[in-house]
């Protein structure tokens, strides 16, 4: 273990460095073996030395690749590439498009020609090709014209903007028989809903190209993240169904092994060779040989593997999936044993189910918190509801893969059989990433963490020897996570609540009766889904987009999830659709009232875009009056617009004033001014790389003499009248 844990730290630091420093630390490692002649210390020197000598190869080839060379004067490439990660498509406000990876067999430019060129990203733009995204999967070969520019990715020579790209015929038949098995998983929960249909591929091999941004969030913020992508517990799944399999039919052990073997293969082609899945199956096999030999023979194989893995990969060594799995690996190695046997008051099934996903997410936790910032709080419990359906929905999705070859009937009944445990997993994301206590933002520096956890460890292998201190104090966790105390919120008389929805805005306005105007929704759909839960709305008379941008529109799922919206109104930049709602396209001069909300549209002029206009300054501003409160929310607006909205007389006199583009430095002080607000909302996420709001923006309002609230400090911020005046109250 001293040996792998340095070997991962050199490797995290050489990859970032010139070769000669990784070829110095090998030679040093060499050195000491020969002077030191302790037999531990010479093999973990050797060891160590392997690590840096094959990073030291690595990053020289990186370096010495004449593509790199070539991207940096920006020339254009004709290359050769064979693929090593699928095709997948992107959207982008540059317009759609597909990135895959690959390796460059051979290329030519006007500055010469090479062979073995190394990695690429490649950038095909939908105008680019006609190329199927199907068509481009690992194995292929594809011959690529492009403009080339340098990778900010270390272990990359370039990147790729494809100008033409033409699939070259032929593919070696393990690579062809591979894809007719992924596409089997596919084709046999086609006919499903779209979650389930989704989750199958990605919980079987890795495919998750079809999991909705939605859903992704409530398996992160439910701690199920590792069943979208593969994990050693596939491999773990796959072997354990194939050894179980051939016990049942009376095969000799001594064949085991090479039926093992061939599986592992099997799994590797199928969930393709990337380095989450070669991490996943070095994984999947010290959790089998922990099994067998114990603890202590685990850790000594998870050390093989850590050490085989960098050698095959250094760039692992900064990878969070390879922090995550060795950190979980181990967890369930080291901790899990001792853990079942602290809870020998409940059953021994019980026990391992509770245990082994306690391990994994005490040792994962100061990872997790180093790269989100975020501790999921329902993870371990959420983990052993899941667990049941794992396995034999990952069993039934591959079989159906395999059916479907033989018929596509037969790959259907497996694949409904898969559906119906998908359907499960996907409910338990759903209700466990949707509690209002998920997730617990951690709000001091990550390494504080590893004092914290070890702590946190002893006082729980403490409880865990008594059973209704243990139960008690999880019941108690339960009702916490499940309604989060929250005295006083929401206030009876509130009039606007700004959502804290990250970098972004989302604001609320009460209709009454349950139903609210919402203006924007944010990027993500769970945190405008969660803001208003709290308040109780479960109708929106009004879903306002005053523009485009995602930051105020992507998250729009999290509004209608579980709630009847009446309309959708938009400005000239448009909006996303909402199915089976109308939408309507506003412009000044226009009014909504809804109860007691009086909505008038104030900007922009036209309802339709004017070529080349800032998408900014088309955000629709809006001048609100509800129960004798006038609000002004103004979208992303920039001077320019602002500056027109008073030439053109407008009356943009306010008490609440929503500054416009999140407290930008980009204000036109009279328009600011002009406002006359008392109190300025601004809606920024917290430690953005914007600076917003800018220090410009609030010396101008403490100019306006109002005063300022912020999301990114104080979360949700609601406004509300009382004793004839205004105040703003704080969820926190």
């Amino acid at each position: 273990m001293p040996a792998a844990a340095l070997a991962w730290a050199l490797a995290a630091w050489a990859v970032g460095q010139p070769s000669w420093v990784a070829l110095t630390a090998a030679g040093a490692c060499v050195a000491l073996a020969a002077l030191v002649r302790r037999p531990v210390f010479t093999v973990s020197a050797c060891l160590v030395g392997v690590v840096a000598a094959s990073a030291a190869w690595q990053v020289a080839a990186v370096e010495g690749s004449p593509v790199r060379a070539w991207a940096e004067r920006g020339v254009t490439v004709e290359v050769v590439l064979e693929v090593t990660v699928d095709g997948r498509a992107y959207r982008a406000p540059g317009g759609d498009g597909v990135v895959l990876a690959g390796q460059v067999v051979e290329g030519t430019s006007r500055l010469g020609a090479v062979r073995d060129g190394g990695a690429v990203t490649v950038f095909v733009p939908a105008t680019a090709t006609e190329v199927d995204v199907r068509d481009l999967t690992v194995g292929r070969r594809v011959a690529v014209t492009a403009r080339a520019s340098p990778s900010d990715d270390p272990a990359e020579v370039a990147v790729l903007g494809a100008l033409d790209v033409e699939v070259l015929p032929g593919v070696p038949w393990w690579w062809a028989m591979s894809e007719r098995v992924r596409t089997g998983v596919r084709e046999s929960v086609s006919h499903e809903p779209l979650d389930p249909r989704a989750l199958v591929p990605a919980l079987v091999d890795g495919d998750d190209a079809a999991v909705s941004d939605p859903l992704e969030e409530d398996f992160r913020r439910s701690g199920l993240t590792h069943l979208l992508a593969v994990s050693g517990t596939n491999l773990t799944i796959v072997l354990a169904a194939v050894l179980g399999v051939a016990r049942v039919l009376g095969v000799r052990r001594r064949w085991w092994v090479v039926l093992g073997l061939v599986a592992v293969v099997g799994f590797v082609l199928v969930a393709r060779p990337e380095p989450s899945v070669l991490r996943a199956a070095a994984m999947g096999v010290v959790g089998i040989v922990a099994l067998g030999v114990g603890a202590a023979g685990g850790v000594r194989a998870l050390a093989v593997a850590v050490l085989a893995l960098l050698v095959v990969d250094p760039w692992l060594g900064r990878s969070p999936g390879f922090v995550l799995s060795v950190c979980a690996t181990a967890g369930i190695v080291v901790l899990a044993p001792p853990l079942v046997t602290r809870m020998r008051w409940l059953p021994r099934w019980a026990a391992v189910a509770t245990a082994v996903p306690l391990a994994a997410q005490v040792a994962c936790t100061p990872a997790l918190v180093a790269l989100s910032g975020e501790l999921s709080v329902v993870a371990v419990l959420a983990n052993i509801v899941a667990a049941p359906a794992v396995a034999p929905t990952t069993v039934a999705g591959l079989l159906g893969g395999l059916l479907w070859l033989l018929h596509p009937a037969l790959g259907s009944v497996a694949g409904t059989i898969a559906a119906l445990g998908a359907r499960w997993l996907v409910g338990v994301a759903r209700h466990a990433g949707g509690l209002d206590g998920a997730a617990v933002s951690w709000a001091g520096p990550w390494w504080v963490s590893l004092v914290v956890v070890p702590v946190a460890a002893v006082v729980l292998w403490w409880l865990l020897r008594r059973p209704a201190v243990t139960i008690g104090l999880v019941v108690g966790l339960a009702v916490v996570v499940w309604r989060p105390p929250s005295p006083g919120w929401p206030p009876d008389d509130w009039v606007l609540v700004a959502c804290d929805v990250g970098q972004g805005d989302g604001l609320v306005i009460d209709a009454g009766e349950g139903r609210a105007v919402v203006v924007d929704t944010g990027m993500e759909p769970e945190p405008i889904d969660r803001c208003l839960s709290r308040l109780g709305i479960d109708r929106v008379s009004a879903l306002v987009l005053t523009h485009a941008d995602a930051d105020h529109v992507a998250g729009w799922q999290g509004v209608t999830r579980d709630r009847a919206v009446d309309t959708v109104v938009v400005g000239a930049s448009g909006g996303p659709d909402v199915p089976g709602v109308p939408v309507e396209l506003a412009a000044a001069g226009d009014v909504i009232e809804v109860g007691p909300v009086r909505l008038e549209v104030l900007w922009p002029l036209e309802r339709e875009p004017t070529p080349g206009e800032d998408r900014n300054d088309l955000s629709l501003v809006l001048r609100l009056e509800v129960d004798g409160v006038r609000l002004l929310l103004t979208g992303d607006v920039e001077p320019e617009a602002q500056r027109a909205i008073l030439r053109a007389g407008t009356d943009v006199r306010a008490d609440v004033l929503k500054v416009p583009h999140h407290g930008s430095a980009h204000q036109d002080p009279d328009f600011v001014l002009a406002t006359g607000a008392s109190v300025a909302l601004l809606s920024a996420g917290r430690d953005n790389d914007y600076g917003h709001p800018a220090p410009s923006t609030l010396e101008l309002l403490a100019r306006l003499g109002a005063t300022w609230w912020r999301t990114d400090l104080q979360g949700d911020l609601g406004v509300v009248v009382r004793d004839g005046g205004l105040r703003v109250l704080t969820r926190d």
